[in-house]
């Protein structure tokens, strides 16, 4: 089956999650990705649990739950950088290797002749992308960056959580780290950039990528909206900055969310809770004048919302074509019809579980579909092999590097 990036070689020096993320889209793509590991320790997302995988006794496996959401279709090596075969072995692969993608402190790999500028000397077309805390440069550049600290340095916590003024309120991260997933794929689209460009220029480039910068950019309207009125935007929980009736609602049973979009969608959800007079009441008319009526208005519909259970709402609102929906645990997302329809649980065999379940790439396309059939590797799984299939190294050779703890 033809894939996008058939014939483009990833050289992985990430860990964690944003750098992981990026080159595992580039794997879903089809891209040949080698990801580098310390010998005898690797990722460290590998020790990130429980839970972990079982083997086919259920006994735990040495690879956490955690390493498996962000590696599938790589292949793992060993290599100490630090020993000088071993950043020669990494110069190597690097020079047969269309993007190289590391998350060292900055600098840090020059020490082993691994930077930028030393690598586009010997291999001019190689696309490098650096991903840290802070970016190659400015006075935090040396700081160590890590997404929950960047989610409050960045604004999305004075963004998220209840409002002050009630109980619960105060800053509240996101339940997934975000600001390195968006950096993931933020990554991934400037990689697939550079790779084009190339194509016109014939050279490679130098990709910097700080998780603050995709923080600050990431807040989106919200700047806007910033810089439009001069007022930083408050918390306000579940509801939106702009737009009421825009909620989560307790119904008598369980939680719903209503996401009025306009005015028309407003004088259908009216009609279905038994509210016909609200559209014509000046105070909730139009959406702004809702939002200036935000409390007064949530209130009224909590009280409508409240007698019947939220199944019964549900039923009630999607057919008159009024954005609504559920709060899913895991359990009910996987089941969901939708859902399963549209494949987002894969499996592929895996040498020690026997099988590993994943989430699905959530892009499709129509010629060039992706494949999930890869696992996360086990630690240096495919040593040898990328040694002797990409370097060209015999068996003495490789024997002699293991002997040293090289790989």
């Amino acid at each position: 089956m033809r894939r996008i990036l058939d014939g483009i070689r990833v050289l992985d020096l990430t860990r964690v999650l944003a750098g992981p993320w990026a080159t595992q889209n580039l794997a879903d793509f089809g891209a040949e990705v080698i990801k580098v590991e310390r010998p005898g320790h690797g990722d460290d997302t590998r020790k990130w649990g429980p839970p972990f995988l079982k083997d086919r006794e259920g006994r735990d496996t040495a690879d956490a739950a955690y390493y498996l959401a962000c590696n599938r279709g790589k292949k793992s090596i060993t290599l100490d950088l630090a020993h000088p075969r071993g950043g020669e072995v990494a110069r190597a692969l690097a020079a047969k290797s269309d993007v190289l993608v590391e998350n060292f402190k900055v600098g840090d790999l020059a020490r082993h002749g691994l930077d930028h500028a030393s690598l586009a000397a010997t291999n001019p077309r190689l696309v490098y992308c650096s991903i840290t805390g802070f970016g190659q440069d400015g006075p935090y550049r040396d700081r160590p960056g890590y997404d929950f600290m960047v989610q409050g340095l960045g604004g999305l916590m004075s963004v998220t959580g209840e409002r002050d003024d009630l109980p619960g309120g105060g800053p509240q991260k996101v339940g997934v780290a975000v600001s390195d997933l968006f950096t993931g794929m933020y990554a991934t689209t400037a990689i697939l950039g550079a790779l084009l460009e190339r194509e016109k220029s014939g050279r490679g480039q130098h990709i910097d990528m700080a998780l603050l910068d995709v923080q600050v950019a990431m807040l989106a309207n919200l700047s806007s909206s910033y810089f439009v009125s001069g007022q930083a935007p408050a918390r306000m929980g579940n509801a939106h900055q702009n737009i009421v009736p825009y909620h989560v609602f307790r119904a008598a049973d369980d939680f719903l969310i209503v996401a009025v979009g306009n005015d028309g969608q407003f004088v259908k959800f009216c009609e279905v809770i038994g509210a016909p007079e609200w559209p014509k009441d000046p105070r909730f008319m139009t959406n702004p004048q809702r939002v200036r009526h935000r409390d007064l208005m949530v209130g009224l519909i909590t009280q409508k919302l409240a007698a019947r259970p939220a199944a019964e709402w549900l039923r009630l609102l999607e057919p008159a074509g009024v954005p609504c929906g559920p709060i899913n645990n895991l359990d009910q997302v996987f089941a969901d019809p939708q859902v399963r329809h549209r494949r987002m649980q894969v499996r592929a065999a895996h040498p020690a579980a026997g099988e590993v379940t994943m989430v699905a790439n959530p892009i499709k396309f129509s010629a060039t579909p992706l494949a999930h059939d890869r696992a996360p590797p086990l630690l240096g799984e495919h040593t040898t092999a990328v040694l002797h299939d990409v370097l060209g190294l015999d068996g003495a050779a490789i024997e002699a590097l293991k002997r040293e703890g090289v790989v």
